[in-house]
């Protein structure tokens, strides 16, 4: 798997196909890398159609250099920006997952003329906002970590310097610059992102091409064959 060097940075690993424009880039959850379920299936999709994609792993996460609890929303923000700008060129369609629909809105702030389109799947703007309760904020601020269960395998965890990266990087009181066709994808049954969140991120977005498209049997991690199915159809009806 190739990896991207820097003198100051750790080393990333990404894999990036190319193929037709735009290119499908996709941006990993909290704590999750380029091998999860919607990733995998939105690259063989995009493959099958000659399609260009690039996917990545944050530094501390998945095959990439650093220690996890070293990376902030401004790291990953600038992992993510630093190897669009490397290894891809022309128009991006960018795919967030939850904390990636964050970051992807923070890259479509920073790089507007390239941006045909954005895709988020339960995407968690602010989520170190209205995340935590009061106080899991005031045990971060006091001991710099909290850990957190997890569903999906070990206790999460989250640092002060990433809390406090969040709350600096938060976009949903103001409208969010971005122009470009926006689809928002969310499980009514997500129990780590709510809902309404997805239809309150829509109008913050400067676009009127904006649609909220809410699965009412959904979870958080839409990963099911009909949800893959969604997704891919989404991203495919965005490159007509």
């Amino acid at each position: 798997m190739p990896v991207f060097e820097t003198a100051d940075r750790p080393r990333l690993a990404y894999t990036h196909r190319q193929g037709s424009s735009p290119t499908l880039v996709f941006l990993p959850g909290y704590a999750s890398d380029m091998s999860g379920t919607k990733a995998v299936a939105l690259d063989a999709w995009a493959a099958e159609q000659g399609r260009s994609m690039l996917r990545f792993d944050y530094s501390g996460c998945g095959e990439s250099e650093g220690a996890f609890e070293d990376g902030t929303l401004a790291t990953w923000r600038d992992d993510a920006l630093t190897l669009i700008d490397a290894v891809t060129s022309g128009p991006l369609l960018l795919v967030g997952s939850s904390m990636g629909g964050w970051i992807g809105l923070m890259a479509a702030e920073a790089r507007p003329e390239r941006i045909a389109a954005f895709v988020g799947i339960a995407a968690a703007p602010d989520f170190t906002d209205w995340g935590f309760s009061a106080d899991e904020k005031m045990k971060l601020l006091a001991e710099c970590r909290l850990e957190r269960p997890s569903d999906y395998g070990a206790p999460l965890v989250t640092t002060r310097a990433f809390w406090q990266s969040g709350e600096a990087n938060r976009m949903l009181h103001r409208e969010i610059a971005i122009d470009c066709p926006v689809r928002l994808l969310h499980g009514q049954r997500d129990p780590d992102v709510p809902w309404h969140h997805s239809t309150h991120l829509a109008g913050q977005l400067r676009s009127a091409d904006v649609q909220t498209i809410l699965i009412k049997d959904g979870d958080h991690r839409l990963s099911r064959p009909q949800d893959l199915d969604l997704l891919i159809g989404t991203v495919a009806s965005l490159l007509r």
